[in-house]
């Protein structure tokens, strides 16, 4: 039971109805929703209440500001973040291109554009504009998938996860399905790849070892009761060493011979060679329909650099089973994704442009002194904080494509390095994802580094400014 000096401070807290009242709260009303204006009251109020309530002595009671004043200061700190969006834009200096984290893949301008058409108007999604009947929405995007993979039929569908349960469900449901013990992934989100076999309702049969799986292993695990067999690509890590696998246009004779579909998880996924630009080679889709596999499965907001997507590729009378499947349409894609992926596909029509269209392969292909010129450029837009403040450095770094697409690959990169003697990097990266944009780097060696390759030059501006709040007077941080 609070004392009753206590209890006296708590009766002369102001109102809602009086902190509403005042002219200030009256400018808020007419620029945020008055719901939200009264929850940063009440959320004021609260704090007011609960520091009267846990002060050590009715003095230091006495003394909390809980006055209208302190009251509607409180508020307007509170106002601010209750109005804007949960999720928001942010300037990802992190140097990892396909960041799960920051929202994968950034959209090619086309994309972006088909997304606002399709949502700002209706759109023939499901009709046939030729005869007047209803369509299927995945004849967007099954024509020009087959012309660039050489596929005879592919689905959409909402993630690779879902392309992979559906897959499996469709055409192995309550049989065996033989798979590698190399390949028993586990990817970002706890996705593992054993768990989502048996939600699929097949058996899992892992053959082989971690490190060496031949294609006698399949051969022996096969059995009356075996309904695929599986491959499934590493992703987001690398075996090396002592290793072998079992090619997949061998793994596809087996299969064939035994009249079992082969399935080829590819993850990531690609439809561009990036080796000719100093990464890694990630086995692309056509090369796996070509290789003989029945059934390819990739991500769309990987490698491919379009929105969230799972794609399904392989010979039609398979493709029909799936679609048949009940869970086809609790995992379908909606229009917006539809629009993109159309809009993102038709760039892969013009293999040598696609690389600079298609921002996750312009931003990996993209040569190192460009990046530096741009983290050069941002240095300049700092020279006016004080040499006192902050330490900056022009660094070479190293990069990643990140979203498990080429693990273990990273890609020469200069980034601008920022040490600060008044706190730690830590505390400068803290009070960067406060900025307005939110900055996203990364902390090494006591030092914030802020890697330009996945900073676009059209950012520079915001960026400098938020570093530069940093230093200014009334930032917080002693300089």
């Amino acid at each position: 039971m609070p004392s009753e000096a206590r209890q006296e401070l708590l009766r002369g807290l102001p109102a809602v109805s009086e902190a509403l009242g005042d002219p200030r709260a009256a400018e808020w009303l007419t620029r945020h929703p008055r719901p939200l204006v009264v929850r940063a009251i009440q959320e004021a109020l609260a704090a007011a209440r609960q520091a009267i309530l846990e002060a050590e002595t009715d003095q230091q009671a006495a003394r909390q500001e809980a006055g209208l004043e302190a009251l509607l200061a409180d508020a307007e700190r509170r106002l601010a973040p209750l109005s804007r969006p949960s999720l928001r834009s942010v300037i990802n200096a992190t140097g990892i291109i396909v960041h799960t984290g920051l929202g994968r893949s950034l959209l090619a301008d086309e994309a972006v554009e088909a997304l606002v058409r399709s949502a700002r108007s209706y759109t023939n999604l499901e009709l046939d504009l030729d005869t007047g009947e209803r369509g299927s929405r995945q004849a967007h995007l099954e024509g020009l998938l087959c012309q660039l993979t050489g596929a005879e039929a592919a689905l959409v569908v909402n993630n690779n996860a879902a392309a992979v349960l559906l897959t499996l469900n469709s055409l192995a449901e309550g049989r065996e399905v033989i798979v590698s013990h190399g390949q028993l992934v586990e990817i970002g989100g706890a996705f593992r790849l054993p768990e989502i076999v048996v939600k699929s309702g097949c058996r899992l049969v892992a053959v082989g070892t971690t490190n060496r799986t031949r294609l006698a292993d399949y051969e022996r695990a096969i059995t009356e009761h075996t309904g695929a067999l599986l491959r499934v690509h590493h992703s987001n890590f690398r075996i090396v060493g002592f290793t072998e696998e079992a090619p997949l246009c061998q793994m596809a004779r087996l299969a064939h011979e035994w009249a079992l579909p082969l399935l080829d998880d590819l993850g990531s996924g690609a439809l561009v060679d990036l080796s000719p630009h100093g990464l890694g080679r990630e086995p692309l889709a056509q090369e796996s329909v070509m290789a003989g596999a029945d059934i390819v499965t990739f991500s769309g907001d990987k490698l491919l650099g379009g929105p969230q997507a799972g794609i399904i590729l392989g010979r039609k009378e398979l493709l029909a089973r799936i679609r048949e499947n009940p869970l086809a349409r609790a995992v379908r894609i909606e229009k917006l994704t539809i629009g993109a992926l159309e809009a993102t596909l038709r760039l892969y029509l013009d293999p040598e442009a696609v690389l600079t269209s298609v921002p996750t392969l312009a931003c990996a292909t993209q040569p190192a002194d460009a990046v530096r010129r741009r983290a050069v450029s941002l240095r300049r837009r700092l020279r006016n904080v004080p040499q006192d403040a902050a330490e900056f450095e022009i660094v070479p770094t190293e990069s990643a494509v990140g979203g498990g697409a080429l693990p273990g690959q990273t890609i020469s990169s200069w980034a601008l390095a920022v040490r600060l003697g008044c706190c730690s990097a830590q505390d400068l990266a803290a009070r960067l994802r406060a900025g307005d944009p939110p900055v996203i780097g990364r902390v090494q060696d006591e030092r914030l580094l802020l890697d330009l390759r996945t900073v676009r030059p059209d950012e520079l501006g915001l960026l400098a400014a938020v570093l530069g709040s940093c230093f200014s007077p009334d930032s917080g941080l002693p300089i």
